[in-house]
């Protein structure tokens, strides 16, 4: 009986965390909308349809992840989701980066579950956010392809560092004590893909980071090759 109060305390601990995260994003998101010269007055329920679709797509491109096995261990995986919510960021704002990011993650969640114990799925809302947030600021300041590059350019990295950070301090530990894998098992997991990863630090490095700079530098080309292209039909206007 103790053991199972401490389970569901420890779940309603990270269920906590979690709303609170997304909370801090939104804040985050609105003040920026606040400072930013260049929002697009969009109606409330265009706004609504709009983060509906992105995110619906969203949620099936994510449903599509897929392991690379010679970077890090099956449980860690790709996939190219951040896309759609990009250009919907781009298209109406930092705020509408984190529902739609939020909203992707509870469609997966309908469909095909967990297989991470919640932990990955909050992951990849979190460093998600970390790449798309930066880049719609950036790209509101001043609506350009310049501004659209060094948006990408700082997501890729705030991504890149902040998900290798933010895995070796919180999801590791949490995802070895809500899944019930050691983390001794992770790290010797990695160090079966590469003799260097020893310690969470070194699992970071040469497995988060290299994953989380593979999947955001895709998902920044890809937006640069495609907002022009599908903003129009997609969205049914504009720049």
């Amino acid at each position: 009986m103790a053991t199972l109060w401490q389970q569901i305390q420890s779940n309603l601990v990270f269920l906590g965390i979690c709303l609170g995260i997304f909370l801090a994003l939104m804040v985050l998101a609105k003040v920026a909308e606040h400072f930013l010269p260049d929002m697009r007055k969009t109606p409330a329920a265009r706004r609504v349809s709009i983060i509906g679709v992105c995110a619906a797509i969203a949620a099936v491109v994510h449903m599509l992840d897929f392991p690379l096995l010679f970077l890090a261990p099956e449980f860690y995986k790709v996939d190219f989701s951040e896309l759609p919510v990009m250009l919907c960021g781009f298209y109406l704002g930092p705020s509408a980066t984190v529902v739609c990011e939020a909203v992707k993650i509870l469609v997966k969640l309908l469909f095909k579950g967990t297989s991470t114990a919640f932990v990955g799925d909050f992951a990849n809302f979190v460093i998600g956010c970390a790449l798309v947030l930066p880049a719609s600021i950036v790209y509101h300041i001043h609506k350009s392809k310049k501004s659209a590059v060094l948006g990408l350019i700082l997501g890729v990295a705030t991504m890149t560092v902040f998900g290798s950070i933010f895995n070796g301090i919180y999801l590791l530990p949490k995802f070895a004590e809500l899944y019930g894998m050691p983390l001794e098992a992770i790290l010797a997991a990695g160090s079966a893909i590469n003799v260097s990863i020893h310690d969470v630090s070194t699992f970071v490095i040469f497995a988060v980071a290299p994953l989380n700079l593979l999947k955001g530098t895709a998902v920044a080309v890809l937006t640069m090759l495609l907002y022009k292209r599908v903003a129009k039909p997609l969205f049914a206007a504009g720049k």
